[in-house]
């Protein structure tokens, strides 16, 4: 992916503060549709202001050990008790490490936690509040729990027992799982993919404390360079002399009605008086659900639409967002916006039922699939990002491309759902023309045509960190 890779340059810097400089929510200027009639209690100019927005909290909160000090804390945690991390956990050391979910500096203590499932949001020191809508812990066992005893410090290792990294004045308190699960999802059901696989057959304790880790988590897929941090993509916007980011999270391969809502959404940033608005394409890059495109193929789909030229190179930069997907909704898009404000975006694009999921026993979706803009319209701690609710787009007949959807013609739209998508890349045929480029829509035809593969002869297998 040679090509794709022009579109940042992988340069480190010191974590940046930056002037404040919007206080609403929704950005009015953009006079986009919300279904049922829904508006904001409040809506204020958005001042325009050259500089990225301040990570929450005012300064990123990186987790990782100096080099010169590196070779001490191998030696302290060669005499601590260890626990040995699952695929998610080192993925949230990934999100941890980088300063994602700045302010924090760890895995949740209890108040923090608590706090977490709750209220959605962290209190800092100095009675300010962040959003905080999904629990970051880690979950430890009874045996785990006894090795532990009086230490006051944990080494966390990988499957290799490789050390990662070593968490410092912990607390060690119940892990409530169904109460956990029920606030976050709003359902105990049986079924939720991130409960099965995390939750379910987890400890029945969490252990929260500071976290200093021994170096960038690694996953060896070739995907490496695309997993910019935040201190990272930050270094990039200033590159690019940008005064608006306005980032877009998808975990779909991209089609063009994507495109055309984020060419849209540029087009009426610059009306709004901005100069060089740049646009986060920013895929999801850790744990998804079985049935979801693995990150890999997505990536290669994503360059083909760069190649063909849907969007523009020079205003897009792509890179991957580590944190696993936990399908929650309304409470999980507020993780999905604070973590891009991190990250120096200050416009955040949401649609239709942002990371939702059919519901695991009755046939309809889980949530309501407007409530995740009205949520983000009101989150606290979120009053600094501009939201960005995009109109419906579907296939317009009479053009033979994506278009807005026009209430007053609605015969003259075809709405391809991702099942139906799906299903015609299994089958090898191809959608209406307009709807994806070529050379994205071969991607995701080679992709279901690998899982005809058999066994052991190939298949391509998600990446798991080093």
């Amino acid at each position: 992916m040679a090509s794709i890779a022009t579109l940042f340059a992988k340069s480190p810097c010191p974590s940046q503060t930056f002037p404040k400089s919007f206080n609403t929510h929704f950005a009015p200027s953009l006079k986009v549709s919300i279904p049922g009639g829904f508006r904001p209690k409040t809506r204020q100019r958005i001042r325009i202001s050259a500089g990225l927005i301040e990570p929450d909290g005012g300064k990123l909160v990186e987790l990782f050990v100096e080099e010169s000090l590196k070779g001490e804390k191998k030696r302290e945690a060669l005499g601590l008790p260890r626990i040995k991390l699952s695929r998610i956990d080192l993925q949230w050391v990934h999100v941890l490490s980088e300063g994602w979910a700045s302010p924090l500096s760890g895995f949740m203590r209890e108040n923090e936690f608590l706090q977490t499932l709750h209220f959605n949001s962290l209190r800092l020191d100095d009675g300010s509040v962040v959003n905080m809508s999904v629990p970051i812990v880690l979950a430890i066992d009874d045996s785990q729990k006894c090795r532990i005893g009086e230490s006051t410090q944990v080494a966390l290792v990988d499957s290799d027992n490789n050390l990662v990294a070593i968490l410092k004045d912990i607390e060690i308190y119940k892990h409530p799982k169904e109460e956990r699960i029920a606030r976050t999802w709003g359902t105990t059901a049986p079924g939720l993919p991130y409960v099965d696989e995390a939750i379910t057959n987890a400890g029945n304790w969490l252990i929260g404390g500071d976290l200093e880790v021994l170096g960038p988590i690694k996953y060896h897929d070739g995907l490496d360079r695309f997993r910019l941090s935040p201190t990272e993509l930050r270094e990039e916007f200033i590159r690019r002399d940008a005064d608006a980011v306005f980032a877009f999270q998808l975990r779909n391969p991209v089609h063009n009605g994507h495109a055309l809502l984020m060419t849209d959404t540029r087009r009426r940033l610059l009306e709004m008086g901005y100069k060089n608005p740049v646009l986060l394409l920013h895929p999801l890059g850790g744990y998804t659900k079985a049935d979801d495109v693995p990150l890999s193929w997505r990536m290669k789909q994503h360059e083909k639409v760069l190649e063909d030229g849907v969007l523009d190179p020079e205003t897009t930069v792509v890179s991957i967002f580590p944190s696993p997907m936990h399908y929650a909704g309304p409470t999980e898009v507020q993780w999905h916006a604070k973590a891009r404000i991190n990250a120096g975006a200050n416009f955040y694009i949401v649609g239709r039922d942002p990371a939702g999921m059919g519901h695991p026993i009755e046939k309809r979706d889980l949530y309501d699939a407007d409530h995740g803009k009205k949520v983000l319209s009101m989150a606290p701690g979120l009053e600094r990002l501009s939201i960005l609710p995009f109109k419906v787009a579907a296939y317009d007949k009479t053009q033979g491309k994506m278009a807005f959807f026009d209430p007053s013609r609605p015969q003259d739209f075809v709405f391809i759902s991702g099942t139906k998508m799906r299903t015609l890349a299994r089958n090898k045929e191809n959608p209406p023309e307009g709807f994806m480029c070529p050379g994205g829509w071969k991607v995701l035809v080679d992709y279901y045509d690998s899982l005809a593969v058999p066994a052991g002869s190939g298949k391509v297998q998600e990446a798991v960190p080093a």
